[in-house]
């Protein structure tokens, strides 16, 4: 069965870039572990996914392929396409980046946990590869580290009275 791995036909929203929202991320987060660990192509791949998809369109992803809503406020962000297609389907028109030959072409299957809060805020809760390991079980252990997170986040928030995500 082939699978199509172009989500242009999701009918996402037009978004004016003003609308966008800002994505943010605990200084001491599981993100910045997950991301400071991808090799280059993985970072490169995910960078334009959460400018280009996640930040323009925020909750609208989980009525697309690209997101899931996985309860009580944990959300998954899905990226399955290379960075070439990433930035040829949802990069700004006027951005003609070359990609290295190298890079150009290799799909990324990656997952970020998150959350969507204030005025269009997305909180970065942490990550996966899931091409190195797809299995049911680390998708598993890695959303409930992902609702660990989240809960720790709200509690600090709460006893801080609110402040910044």
């Amino acid at each position: 069965m082939g699978t199509n791995n172009s989500d242009k036909h999701d009918d996402l929203p037009v978004v004016a870039p003003d609308q966008h929202w800002r994505l943010d991320a605990p200084d001491d987060g599981r993100f910045w572990n997950f991301y400071d660990n991808l090799k280059e192509i993985e970072r490169a791949t995910l960078q334009a996914a959460l400018d280009h998809v996640l930040a323009v369109y925020g909750n609208d992803i989980c009525s697309t392929s690209w997101g899931k809503a996985l309860g009580g406020g944990l959300y998954e962000f899905r990226i399955r396409l290379s960075l070439d297609t990433i930035l040829r389907e949802y990069g700004a028109p006027e951005s003609n980046v070359e990609i290295p030959r190298r890079l150009a072409g290799r799909p990324c299957l990656l997952r970020v946990f998150c959350t969507f809060h204030g005025d269009k805020i997305i909180l970065l809760l942490g990550g996966y590869n899931k091409g190195k390991d797809p299995s049911k079980k680390r998708q598993n252990k890695e959303i409930s580290r992902a609702r660990r997170e989240l809960k720790r986040w709200r509690n600090a928030r709460t006893a801080g009275g609110g402040g910044q995500g």
